[in-house]
Parts: structure tokens; C-alpha cells; sequence
């Protein structure tokens, strides 16, 4: 699913226009993004957890040449599934 169906399928269950589902959609999306940012988890029972996962720096492999390269520390987001997601998805 593609961001314009999740669009369409948000305004057809929530009785809206597709212009308002698809402003709803950014403000989550924009919020979520900021609170990521600020190093806060997002935690939506039944279905998952969002949270900012630090990557330490590390000693990598150029796939061409086999030669060694220093990975920089990163930030990553990491998403555990909830039990409802879980129980969704294996049926």
C-alpha cells in the first residue's frame, strides 16, 4: 500500500474528504518525525512501538575494492510490532 491508498482507505473509514484524510496523515506523520527527533518512543498499543536506535560506529567493507572503511555512529528508528499487529499478520 502506497501513501495515496492509505489516503483513500483513511477518508473512506473516517467519513472524509481525501484532502482532510491526507492532512491528517501528514500531521501524524510530521509529529511522529518530530518526536523521533527529540529521542521520545511513540507507543500505539495493539499496534507497535517507534523508537530511535543509536548505531555505533564501526569498521565495514568496501564491496568493490575488499578494502576496510570507517562506518560513522548513526541514528536509526526501530519499530517493535504489538501483539494485535502480530496476531494480524500471522493469520
Amino acid at each position: 500500500m502506497r501513501k495515496p491508498e492509505l489516503v483513500a482507505a483513511i477518508a473512506d473509514k473516517a467519513d472524509l474528504s481525501q484532502d482532510k484524510a491526507a492532512q491528517a496523515l501528514a500531521a501524524i506523520l510530521e509529529e511522529m518525525s518530530t518526536a523521533l527527533g527529540r529521542d521520545e518512543s511513540i507507543s500505539l498499543v495493539g499496534f507497535g512501538t517507534f523508537e530511535q536506535r543509536h548505531r555505533a560506529a564501526r569498521t565495514g567493507k568496501n564491496p568493490q575494492t575488499g578494502e576496510a572503511i570507517k562506518i560513522k555512529a548513526s541514528n536509526t528508528v526501530g519499530f517493535k510490532p504489538g501483539k494485535a499487529l502480530k496476531e494480524k499478520v500471522a493469520e
